[in-house]
């Protein structure tokens, strides 16, 4: 008797489901207001991980997104499917959308959920058009192939969470194919997302006692009445924010690039060298976390090499003019994606192109007036100078020495001299001066 029932235990426990928890803890709630970049990307994967340290039972993702980049959008994917803490997805508040990269993070997610008066959808690859700016013309047709691999590739990534969460891929499809959009009621009943609710409570509201597969376990959660924690972003997150903007990023590297000339123009000088090598390495450094196009990356720095050039090299402008036509150029195609927000505001660019050619003037003007000063070194530099004699020749009373430029030369004048006599230059011969004394009028 006892061997069957040990067997049927053993069965039992062999095709048992998973294990049912009930979770407890707070809710940690993470928001995401604008593109979907490095630095949204850094603080909601470390908010994640964050929060399974801490204990919480749910991380709750407020989005309002036009979309984002896609490496950004992929890693926060990574983190949501990896996370040991449930996590959803709430659109919201009001007038918020998940457009583009936002519909796959909604559909990463385990719960998706919308407030009244949102939309999703939109997600066809940016580089045929984004949901603010749609592409104006069929891409050309050398760039068809690579625009088919780009949305066949996009819907089966979609179409995959969608499948992993229950959701409806068809319409996930279509919303990369197409770029179809939904609104909150619409996407409810066309079973794309899990629930509507009015704002944060609503939704803890009605998520209280649901069950939700995370990795092998069943969690069920315990939301009424749970500790909300808002979780800002950190220092690192803002920091990540402002240099990963595009603008900020050219802007570093054009202070960068300028504080390196003024310090090889001055040697000593210290500070425009160390100010320099820190805004260029910062720019570098954001600029290697964005689409970057690397031939408008190439004409920067041409451009700037040309008027690093123009500084040392005397072409009259030919230099300048060319590097700020090379910069502007390269400027303007830096960034290699029509994703808003990402994009160089062509105003900055003319701006540092003005600045470059005020540069590049006044070093122009500089030039043109050393070249009509006085020469003030070799012969024709002592010739007509004023000195003072220093000594006098024991032996020869009309020869003696002075100091001139801070050297001590000979000197021979047609009368005697004195001491602290002053004499002007007259000409040179090898190391000895010819000289008359100021009361005769040389100068």
């Amino acid at each position: 008797m006892r061997m069957p029932c040990r067997l049927a235990l053993a069965l039992l426990l062999c095709f048992a489901g998973p294990a049912c928890f009930a979770a407890s803890g707070p809710v940690r709630v993470l928001s995401v207001d604008g593109a979907i970049g490095p630095a949204s990307a850094d603080y909601l994967v470390r908010g994640i991980e964050r929060a399974a340290e801490d204990g919480a039972q749910l991380v709750v993702l407020e989005l309002d997104t036009p979309g984002g980049l896609d490496a950004s959008m992929r890693r926060i994917v990574k983190a949501i499917l990896a996370s040991q803490v449930p996590v959803a997805g709430f659109v919201a508040p009001s007038g918020a959308r998940a457009a583009s990269a936002g519909t796959y993070i909604l559909y990463a997610c385990h719960i998706a959920a919308m407030a009244p008066g949102t939309n999703l959808g939109a997600a066809t690859p940016v580089r045929l058009g984004t949901p603010d700016k749609p592409a104006e013309k069929p891409p050309a047709r050398d760039a068809e192939p690579m625009a088919r691999k780009q949305v066949n590739d996009a819907a089966a990534y979609i179409r995959g969470l969608a499948q992993l969460r229950g959701r409806n891929a068809e319409w996930a499809e279509r919303a990369v194919r197409e770029a179809v959009s939904l609104a909150a009621h619409e996407a409810a009943a066309q079973k794309v997302i899990d629930l509507q609710a009015r704002d944060l409570p609503d939704l803890l509201r009605q998520l209280d006692g649901r069950s939700l597969r995370v990795g092998e376990r069943v969690l069920t959660l315990a939301t009424a009445g749970a500790t909300v924690e808002r979780q800002a972003p950190d220092w690192r997150a803002r920091l990540l924010a402002v240099l990963t903007d595009p603008s900020v990023a050219l802007i570093l590297m054009m202070i960068g690039i300028y504080g390196l000339i003024f310090e090889l123009a001055n040697p000593g000088m210290a500070l425009p060298g160390v100010l320099g090598g820190i805004c260029l390495l910062l720019g570098l450094y954001a600029l290697q976390m964005l689409p970057v196009n690397y031939a408008g990356l190439a004409l920067i720095a041409l451009g700037l090499a040309f008027m690093v050039g123009e500084a040392f090299v005397a072409s009259f402008g030919v230099l300048g003019i060319g590097g700020i036509v090379s910069f502007v150029v390269g400027a303007l195609i830096l960034i290699d994606t029509e994703v808003p927000g990402y994009g160089i505001p062509p105003g900055l660019v003319v701006a540092l192109a003005l600045l470059s050619a005020a540069l590049i003037v006044g070093l122009l003007g500089m030039a043109l007036r050393t070249r009509r000063q006085a020469v003030v070194s070799g012969t024709a530099g002592l010739v007509g100078s004023l000195a003072t004699v220093a000594a006098v020749d024991s032996e020869q009373p009309c020869a003696g020495w002075v100091l001139l430029q801070g050297e001590r030369w000979r000197v021979l004048a047609a009368r005697p001299l004195a001491v602290g006599q002053p004499v002007w230059v007259l000409a040179r011969k090898g190391l000895l001066l010819e000289v008359a004394l100021a009361d005769e009028g040389g100068g």
